[in-house]
């Protein structure tokens, strides 16, 4: 698109359309950070890839799994007091978050136990 606007107050030039697909890249590139979110666990450890930041944390240093009423998303309580948002399992997924939080806390319950007996 070049040339007038319409109403003849102003042209679109080549750095008007640089612009335009600069601006519209950077929007995608925004709605891509949204797809990163992962949670991974294994029984050694857990992986946690959120919009910004990841964690790779052992079991033993995850005192609980937390997923309270209301909150947006769960989240692992670590020995030292902190929070670790899991925001790859959000409120809005319902019972498919419910069921992830489940299988963290099984996962977990069982390295702790594997470790109180060997």
């Amino acid at each position: 698109m070049t040339g007038s606007t319409g109403n003849g107050f102003g042209t679109f030039q080549r750095g008007d359309q640089v612009a335009m697909v600069g601006l519209g890249l950077l929007g995608a590139l925004g709605v891509l950070l949204l797809t990163r979110p992962r949670v991974e666990a294994d029984t050694r450890g857990i992986r946690v890839r959120n919009v910004i930041g990841s964690y790779e944390l052992p079991w033993e240093v995850v005192r609980g799994v937390r997923f309270d009423r209301g909150a947006p998303w769960a989240s692992l309580e670590l020995h030292d007091d902190d929070l670790v948002p899991m925001v790859a399992l959000q409120a809005a997924d319902r019972e498919l978050a419910v069921a992830g939080v489940r299988a963290l806390r099984r996962l977990h319950q069982d390295r702790l136990t594997a470790l109180a007996g060997g």
